[in-house]
């Protein structure tokens, strides 16, 4: 599936009714993925949680944690 990885890159495809799912990893930083979890609601797009940013990155083959990942339409 195609996606967007990154909390800034979700919450703009989430503004252009783009996504039809997101994962946000539960160790991110709140504040951070706060705004993503608002315009997921104000848009009717569901949210999974999944453990760790590391688990997110790694499902995502990059090198690195990723806090938010959208799944595009």
């Amino acid at each position: 599936a195609k996606k967007v990885i990154g909390v800034k890159q979700a919450v703009k495809s989430v503004e252009k009714d783009k996504v039809s799912l997101v994962y946000i990893a539960e160790d991110a930083d709140e504040r951070v993925v706060k705004p993503l979890r608002e315009v997921c609601q104000q848009k009717n797009v569901p949210v999974e949680t999944v453990p760790t940013m590391t688990e997110l990155g790694k499902a995502c083959v990059i090198e690195v944690g990723a806090a938010a990942v959208a799944v595009l339409r």
